[in-house]
């Protein structure tokens, strides 16, 4: 059961922690390294086939599975598949006894202050039972692409990994896979992978062996209320592209950087997060409809989907195979923005590093406490675009900055090249510059 933060065993430098690595034969010497064991929980969701859901880091790099039934019957288990970007793992087990399987509930329709019950293996002691009230719901621990965690006060600890969460129609939404602890025991903040997201996985690993996630070629970002504002959108919404992989299914179907994904095959996109995931769960091979935002006017596109692992596979994913933008540039201060700029030459090249492929206008000075500042702009990040164009010139982007105060704009929109990674970076105007 992973613990946010992590917490050792032993103070850093503790006389303890010395002996223990002496006596465990660490530094090559004393008593032989014994095999390591870890202990988790399951649930079983075929019994004819004999099918076990845990967690993926309960059996990780496991040299043997064991698994103990409820009658204390112990038996060997086969590994089906994993997932380390959701932490679900597929185990098989061999038996003549009838066992009893559990299913997958709609975890989506749980609400804050649900009542929940979890089942595991707290420090060994199997068939332990809490309950408890769903806390929390979508929540990100930033332990993967794709959180999405039930909180839940019911007590989880060391152990639990991999246990069913059910509601009170004895429906499995959730799976517990970890806890917020400063102690290392259950302070009532545990989470749980949605029925929702584990399901679709589970069959995956089962008709396939692995997952088999939708891929449509594209960096994504969080979008800002200054984002919104300086393209002109009636809110902050959506997933605004911050890259597009070349020949790519986005690529393909004409999506370009800059653009603000709104609705995929007609659920809307709140929030950057939702996006990977429908995504992922979009059958490969399969066309969907996307609603965007471009020039201050939605438009719609279609695009075939591709597969993630794939892309993996083929390197798609690594930054140098991302879209480079183009175009091409003088020392000016540009009004309102604290930022001064040079047009790209050899010699900044080779200052800054920059390559060959970025074209666009170089920060060669930030005025200290402006908005620049404060964003993190420093000096070598390229400006490729400009409130989604692209920059020839010092005096073409001052010819943008009064266009977007004449507009009534208060925020513009650069894109940034900073040794090869792409980003948004929105920034408010000081109005009250002379231009």
């Amino acid at each position: 059961m992973p613990d946010f933060p992590d917490f050792p065993q032993f103070p850093e430098g503790s006389p303890f922690e010395d002996f223990f690595q002496d006596f465990m034969g660490k530094r090559g010497q004393g008593l032989p390294i014994q095999p390591q064991a870890s202990l988790g929980s399951g649930f079983i969701i075929d019994a004819e086939k004999g099918y076990i859901v845990t967690n993926n880091h309960v059996i990780k790099d496991a040299d043997d599975i064991k698994i103990t039934l409820s009658d204390d019957e112990t038996l060997d288990a086969e590994l089906i598949g994993m997932d380390e970007k959701t932490d679900i793992a597929l185990l098989q087990i061999k038996t003549d006894k009838n066992l009893t399987a559990v299913k997958f509930g709609d975890s989506d329709v749980m609400r804050v202050g649900d009542w929940v019950v979890a089942i595991g293996n707290p420090f060994g002691l199997g068939g332990t039972v809490t309950a408890g009230i769903i806390s929390a719901r979508q929540r990100d621990i930033h332990s993967g692409p794709y959180d999405d965690y039930i909180q839940t006060d019911a007590s989880i600890n060391r152990g639990n990994s991999g246990g069913p969460m059910f509601n009170l129609k004895g429906e499995v939404i959730g799976i517990n896979t970890a806890i917020f602890s400063p102690t290392g025991g259950s302070v009532g903040i545990g989470f749980a992978i949605p029925a929702q997201l584990a399901a679709p996985v589970v069959k995956q690993i089962i008709k396939y062996g692995r997952t088999r996630r939708g891929w449509l070629g594209m960096r994504i970002q969080k979008m800002t209320d200054e984002i919104a504002e300086s393209l002109g959108l009636d809110k902050t919404r959506g997933a605004l592209v911050a890259s597009v992989t070349k020949d790519s299914p986005s690529d393909v179907a004409g999506l370009k950087t800059g653009d603000v994904i709104l609705e995929f095959n007609g659920e809307k996109i709140e929030t950057m997060r939702s996006l990977p995931r429908l995504v992922a769960e979009t059958d490969i091979d399969s066309k969907a409809k996307i609603t965007f935002w471009r020039d201050n006017k939605k438009q719609t596109t279609t695009v075939k989907v591709g597969e993630l692992e794939k892309a993996e596979e083929n390197g798609l994913l690594s930054e140098d195979q991302q879209e480079a933008q183009k175009p091409e540039t003088d020392m000016v201060e540009l009004n309102s923005t604290g930022l001064s700029v040079t047009e790209m030459s050899g010699e900044l090249r080779e200052i800054y590093n920059i390559p060959g492929g970025v074209q666009g206008l170089v920060v060669s000075a930030i005025t200290p406490n402006s908005t620049a500042a404060q964003k993190g702009l420093v000096e070598g990040d390229v400006i490729i675009e400009l409130n989604q164009q692209a920059l020839s010139s010092p005096e073409q982007a001052q010819n943008i900055i009064k266009a977007a105060k004449k507009a009534g704009r208060n925020s513009i929109l650069l894109l940034i090249n900073r040794e090869g990674a792409v980003r948004f970076v929105a920034l408010r105007l000081d109005n009250g510059e002379k231009d």
